[in-house]
């Protein structure tokens, strides 16, 4: 049951983003607005304009399309001065819809990536506010264009992925075209030269905040003639040249906060700006290693009032100290000045600043994932990003929370979480926060906090909280997203939670099963593979479970995997759905997932055909899991032979001899599943089959090596099979695994293979032609002699299970209570779930007429094995048994005296079993 976690990544792909409806956005057709005697057209317009708010614009145009008061009401301007665009496919025809909305439209957050031309088509000339993720491929022609069609702008951010086509060029263009501009944050600039940024000095002179953060060359005399400047950040930066930069900007008059963080600057510049600057409040020096190998961590926190923000001081308290009295009281610095606010406008917008600027580098400092940064995250980082999870900025929260999302990650690869990091959050009741946000009607933020709780769960204590604070319903419900990124990382919290049994069934009774579902009906396999693969690897995970199973089935799961495995050509949602398929089939018994699977049109080709997967074992393994469970279904057993799947599966255990433990156990299990009919066991005799089960018989890991003996016990009942066995040189494999296993179960069934290679079918001298691992040559061997070694080690095998003292007391008083405590004592509790046809249980009672005392043993051994009350097929074999008149051979033996002591125990415990199980019958 494997999970993944995911860190932040560049989703500008069009993959992730969802289309914006035409017909959606300007439907006004007139439908039933009366549900259940409801009617919703007569709630006050100020109750549905708030509902309106409330929602995404999908759903908004959804609901405005339902009758033409909503309509009306849905296109108010007070509805759409606001615009988060980033989670949509914007494109010209998007923004053609709407723009008849967006005359009054304000502020808008977009996807960057050839918008340029869909913002000018929304035609909002009052547009005050832009804000651009993804914009590695905006051009200074772009932003121009952008630029010159909305004077009225004051804010621009563009980030955080870096703007590598931008220059100084659209800088120019910037300050030419937008006179009003009082904020510009950029990231990864190609270059800002003087004239671009003495052009913002001359046209924006209300430019009072700047940010050039992760830039490469910036002309940092430049900046020092931006007078209205009051907010620098030049985080990350690099080519700056620190002994003149701190005494040109020490000299700008209004400069009130400078983030330095990320960059190379030293201790001399440090002082410089504390000492010179004449307004400067805030200097936050985060993870500046020149600066930090140079500074006394002991004396350096403030200086005349001045803050200090490093990594080794106190965060929360030099903040703090900018409006507190109290220090020691305050532990959620920016929560307590949400609540204490007093009214000072410039003491606001310094707090505004720093969230803004330390949650970047907090976010920069994670995805770097250094574990030097462990006793930070755990002394202070991690308290800070507590905070910053209730900030009033919707964009310091996103980024706080994916901060969470990434730093608790030590390997995204293996899904392994820093539990010390993931129990600070706990502690620090970030769960509600997380869930809280998730709840948010802003897309952007249910994802960013989604996906912070799926790797928080990865944490069994964190997903027990999840669990118990109502995260799985939230889950469930943001799985059914219309938003793609959404449903991703919600399948992700789902899938991470699925992993223990402890919350399967909450996740079935919050209907997770049926949107896990949906999603992968949903969505198509080319253009949302993690998705997929989530959602996906979730099923595969619910249906570990018996009653959940059921579930996957009843919401149509069977169809919407196999589809999958059939057409999805991403090597993760094949893997995961073929374990989904395995786990849904292995539940033979209780249900009919596994005949259903079997049913499913194209699914067991599609699993015979993953076993050929290049997947390095992956994909080819789950296919091979699925195919060793559905064996176990009579049907299928021949179906998956009709489709090639004995030759898939022989080739794919030649393959695996140097392939994973878990690729040669499941390899091994299938041809074993396959090979209960004399059919397939013939065919995989023929097609070279045996030769890589010794080898995998041969191997030090039990698992694999007791799989492999369960095959060749099958496949040596037919005498083709067993000659093969010997002529390969397979022997000596099975008596070491008789000897030496540590499982009684590998033990027992070489044993049982061993007699019936030896139990006198096969004469003593017989020349044994070619089989297909031995090259066409053919060899002569003594059968007789290497039988008798063989079966010496079965005799020692039954033995071991001999306690003399014990057998000869119940021999002499025959009293049920000893015969039940020997059962007991001796009993393979595995061995009750493997099932023997009728052919076998005739062969165990003939050797129990055979004059040969270790076959005579070693039958009653395994028919006592086999009638076992409680074991799954204890009744079939007693049927059988009786249908052979087994039951006099029985007393025979047991009244023999000259058969074995062990033998006549045995063969009492089996007439033993077999009364009981005619009394239950009966």
């Amino acid at each position: 049951m494997s999970e993944r976690v995911r860190q932040k990544c560049s989703h500008s792909e069009e993959k992730y983003q969802t289309n914006i409806s035409l017909e959606t956005l300007d439907s006004g057709g007139l439908n039933s607005a009366t549900v259940c005697g409801v009617d919703w057209t007569t709630l006050p317009d100020d109750t549905v304009i708030q509902l309106f708010s409330y929602l995404n614009y999908r759903d908004r145009a959804s609901l405005a399309s339902t009758c033409r008061t909503f309509r009306l009401l849905g296109s108010l301007p007070c509805l759409w001065g606001s615009l988060d665009l980033r989670s949509y496919k914007f494109d010209t025809a998007a923004a053609v819809s709407l723009s008849l909305r967006c005359k009054n439209l304000q502020r808008l957050k977009f996807p960057a990536a050839g918008s340029a031309d869909a913002i000018v088509s929304l035609q909002a000339r009052e547009l005050r506010e832009i804000s651009g993720d993804f914009c590695r491929d905006i051009t200074d022609a772009a932003l121009s264009v952008i630029a010159a069609r909305h004077e009225m702008l004051e804010s621009i951010h563009l980030g955080p992925d870096p703007c590598e086509r931008i220059s100084s060029d659209a800088i120019k263009a910037l300050a030419y075209c937008c006179p009003r501009l009082r904020r510009l944050w950029m990231s990864g600039v190609k270059e800002a030269n003087g004239d671009a940024i003495n052009a913002l000095a001359k046209h924006c002179r209300q430019l009072m905040e700047l940010g050039f953060v992760e830039s490469d060359n910036i002309d940092e005399v430049a900046l020092g003639n931006l007078s209205s400047l009051k907010f620098l950040s030049v985080a990350g930066t690099r080519n700056l040249k620190w002994g003149s930069v701190a005494q040109v900007w020490s000299r700008l008059p209004q400069l009130v906060g400078l983030d330095v963080s990320r960059t190379d600057v030293n201790l001399s510049a440090i002082t410089r700006f504390l000492s010179l600057s004449r307004n400067l409040k805030v200097l936050i020096a985060l993870n500046c290693p020149v600066f930090e190998g140079e500074v006394d961590r002991n004396t350096m926190h403030n200086n005349k009032g001045r803050i200090l923000l490093t990594l080794f001081s106190g965060i929360v308290k030099g903040v703090a100290s900018l409006f507190a009295d109290n220090l020691e009281s305050v532990t959620d610095v920016f929560q307590h000045w949400k609540e204490i606010r007093n009214g000072d406008k410039n003491l606001d917008e310094v707090v505004v600043w720093i969230e803004w600027a330390i949650s970047h580098s907090l976010l920069r400092i994670a995805e770097n994932n250094l574990k030097e940064f462990d006793d930070f995250w755990l002394t202070q980082g991690a308290a800070v990003l507590l905070s910053l999870l209730q900030s009033s900025q919707e964009e310091v929260q996103e980024r706080a929370a994916t901060a969470v999302a990434t730093f608790v990650v030590i390997d995204d690869e293996d899904a392994t979480v820093h539990c010390q990091r993931a129990e600070a959050i706990l502690c620090g009741d970030g769960i509600r926060m997380l869930l809280n946000l998730a709840r948010s009607c802003q897309e952007v933020l249910q994802s960013e906090a989604a996906k912070a709780i799926a790797n928080l769960s990865i944490d069994s204590k964190v997903a027990k909280a999840v669990a118990e604070s109502g995260g799985i319903d939230i889950l469930a419900n943001l799985a059914k997203s219309t938003n793609r990124l959404v449903a991703e990382e919600a399948a992700g919290g789902l899938w991470n939670l699925s992993v223990g049994d402890e919350h399967k069934g909450a996740i079935a009774e919050a209907g997770g099963v049926k949107a896990l579902v949906d999603l992968i009906v949903k969505w198509p396999p080319s253009s949302t593979d993690v998705l997929l693969e989530r959602a996906t690897g979730a099923l595969a995970n619910l249906g570990a479970d018996e009653k959940c199973s059921v579930e996957v089935a009843l919401a149509g799961g069977i169809h919407a995997l196999v589809m999958l495995a059939r057409t999805c050509k991403f090597e993760g949602v094949q893997e995961q759905a073929a374990r989904a398929l395995a786990n849904l089939a292995a539940h033979g018994d209780s249900n009919s997932n596994n005949a259903a699977i079997g049913q499913e049109a194209g699914a067991l080709e599609a699993l015979v055909q993953l076993t050929y997967s290049q997947n390095e074992g992956i994909s080819r393994q789950e296919a091979a899991g699925a195919l060793w469970n559905l064996s176990f279904d009579d049907k299928n057993r021949e179906a998956i032979s009709a489709v090639g799947g004995v030759e898939a599966l022989v080739a794919l255990a030649q393959s695996s001899l140097d392939a994973s433990q878990g690729l040669q156990e499941r390899a091994a299990g299938a041809l074993w599943g396959l090979s209960v009919s004399e059919t397939n066991s013939t065919a995989i005799g023929r097609q070279g089959g045996i030769a890589p089960l010794i080898a995998l018989a041969s191997s030090d890991v039990e698992d694999v090596h007791e799989t492999a003996a369960g095959a060749l016990w099958n496949l040596a009942f037919y005498r083709d099979n067993a000659l093969r066995i010997i002529q390969d040189d397979g022997v000596q494999p099975l008596v070491h695994l008789c000897s030496s296993s540590n499982s009684k179960m590998a033990r027992f069934m070489a044993a049982l293979a061993l007699v019936y290679m030896f139990d006198g079918r096969i004469d003593s001298a017989v020349p044994v032609g070619p089989s297909p691992s031995s090259q066409g040559s053919s060899k002569s061997l003594n059968i007789d002699g290497v039988g008798r070694m063989a079966l010496k080690h079965v005799e020692e095998f039954v033995s071991s299970f001999y306690e003399p003292q014990t057998f000869n007391a119940a021999a002499a008083t025959l009293v049920p209570t000893a015969l039940a405590q020997i059962a007991e004592a001796i009993r393979i509790p595995e061995a009750g779930h493997l099932r023997c046809s009728g052919a076998e249980i005739d062969r165990y009672v003939r050797m129990l007429r055979d004059p040969s005392s270790i076959l005579k043993s070693c039958s009653a051994f395994a028919l006592l094995q086999f009638t076992m009350p409680g074991g799954r097929h204890a009744m079939h074999h007693s049927c059988l048994l009786q249908k052979a008149g087994a039951a006099r051979v029985l007393r025979a033996t047991a009244a023999a005296s000259t058969a074995p002591i062990q033998a006549k125990i045995f063969t009492k415990i089996v007439l033993r079993n077999l009364e009981n199980h005619h009394e239950v019958s009966s």
